[in-house]
C-alpha cells in the first residue's frame, strides 16, 4: 500500500476551481466537536459541472465557503441519514446560503425523516423568514428548497428528476447502521470527454459486503473507519461504558475491514473519513494505514478537514 500523502487545498481557498474534485469537509465521526479538531461529516463533490454536498455536519457552511464554494450557487445537497453529525447544519446552511442571495432551487435528497426536520426548521426560523422577505424584498426560502425521498436501490439519475446537466448519475445503496434502518451510501458516475469518474461515499455502515458490489471499479471510495484501541479510548472517555462499545461495534467499521471492502470493490483509492478516533493524541496517520495494509495494496489516505483530491485527467 502507498503511504498516504497529505493532498492540501489550494493557497487562495476562496478561489473556486472548475475541476473535478473531491474535498473532504468535516472528517470525524461523532457529534462532538473539541478544540482545534475537525468537523463532524460533510463532503463537497464537484462533478459534471454540479456542486454536491455530501452531508451536512457541524462546520459544513464555514467549510464550503473555505473551499471556494459561493454559497448562493448551492446545487445538490444529499443526507445519508438522519444521525446529527451527518444533518445538523442543513437547515443554518440553506438558510445562510439563502442570505447571500441564491434565487433558484436547491434540491435535497434524504431519508423520508428529512421532511420533519426541514418543515420543524422553517417553523423555527418563521420569525426571521417572513422579516427578510418583508423587509429585504427576498425570495421566499420555503419555496427554493425540494426535498426529496432517497429509496432504496433508486438509481438518481438527472432526467428522471428534471434536473439539467445530464452527464451525471446518482445511485443510492441501503446499509446496514444498526438501529437507522434509511442510510444510504451514494455513488457518483460521469462520462465524458476526459472518461469515466467515479466516487463511492459509503456513509455510516458496519462491514457490509454488498457495498463491494456497489463501489465495484470505482475511482475513489470514501469509507468510514475506526481504530479498536481507539474505541476503548473513547469509551473510557465519555464513561458510557460498554453499551458505547457494543454500539460503536455493531454499527460501524474497522480500518481492516473499511479496506477488505476496498479491495474486493478493487477501487483504485481508498479514503478513510468519519474517523474513530479523529482528534485524540496519541493516533498517527501511520496507525490507521498499517491497520489497512494486509487488506488493501492500492493507494489510502487517512482524510482530514479540507483534504482536496482532484480528478485526474486522461
Amino acid at each position: 500500500m502507498k503511504s498516504s500523502k497529505r493532498e492540501k487545498t489550494p493557497k487562495n481557498p476562496t478561489e473556486k476551481t472548475n475541476e473535478d474534485r473531491l474535498v473532504i469537509l468535516g472528517s470525524k465521526g461523532g457529534p462532538a466537536i473539541r478544540p482545534g479538531g475537525p468537523s463532524p461529516t460533510s463532503c463537497l463533490l464537484e462533478i459534471a459541472g454540479r456542486t454536491c454536498v455530501i452531508d451536512c455536519g457541524l462546520g459544513v457552511t464555514r467549510g464550503l465557503v473555505e473551499a471556494g464554494v459561493t454559497l448562493k450557487d448551492l446545487d445538490l445537497i444529499f443526507i445519508t441519514h438522519m444521525h446529527s453529525d451527518h444533518m445538523l447544519e442543513l437547515g443554518p446552511l440553506l438558510h445562510t446560503a439563502w442570505t447571500t442571495g441564491f434565487q433558484t432551487k436547491v434540491t435535497v435528497f434524504g431519508p423520508e425523516d428529512l421532511k420533519d426536520y426541514w418543515d420543524g426548521f422553517l417553523a423555527s426560523m418563521r420569525y426571521d423568514i417572513d422579516l427578510r422577505i418583508e423587509d429585504e424584498g427576498r425570495l421566499d426560502l420555503r419555496d427554493l428548497v425540494d426535498i426529496r425521498v432517497i429509496e432504496a436501490g433508486r438509481v438518481i439519475e438527472d432526467g428522471a428528476l428534471d434536473l439539467t446537466g445530464g452527464d451525471l448519475r446518482v445511485s443510492a445503496l441501503r446499509v446496514d447502521h444498526p438501529p437507522v434502518v434509511d442510510c444510504f451510501a451514494l455513488r457518483f458516475e460521469v462520462e465524458d470527454e476526459n472518461g469515466n469518474w467515479s466516487v463511492v461515499f459509503g456513509a455510516d455502515t458496519a462491514f457490509f459486503p454488498p457495498l463491494a458490489e456497489f463501489s465495484s471499479g470505482a475511482d475513489i471510495l470514501v469509507h468510514e473507519a475506526m481504530l479498536e484501541h481507539g474505541v476503548d479510548r473513547i469509551v473510557e472517555i465519555t464513561g458510557y461504558g460498554e453499551r458505547l462499545r457494543q454500539h460503536l461495534m455493531a454499527s460501524h467499521t474497522l480500518a481492516p475491514k473499511a479496506a477488505e471492502i476496498a479491495a474486493l470493490a478493487k477501487t483504485q483509492h481508498l479514503v478513510l473519513n468519519h474517523l474513530i478516533p479523529a482528534d485524540l493524541p496519541g493516533f498517527e496517520e501511520q496507525d490507521w494505514l498499517d491497520a489497512c495494509a494486509p487488506q488493501f495494496k492500492g493507494k489510502t489516505t487517512v482524510g482530514f478537514d479540507g483534504l482536496t483530491i482532484s480528478r485526474e485527467r486522461s
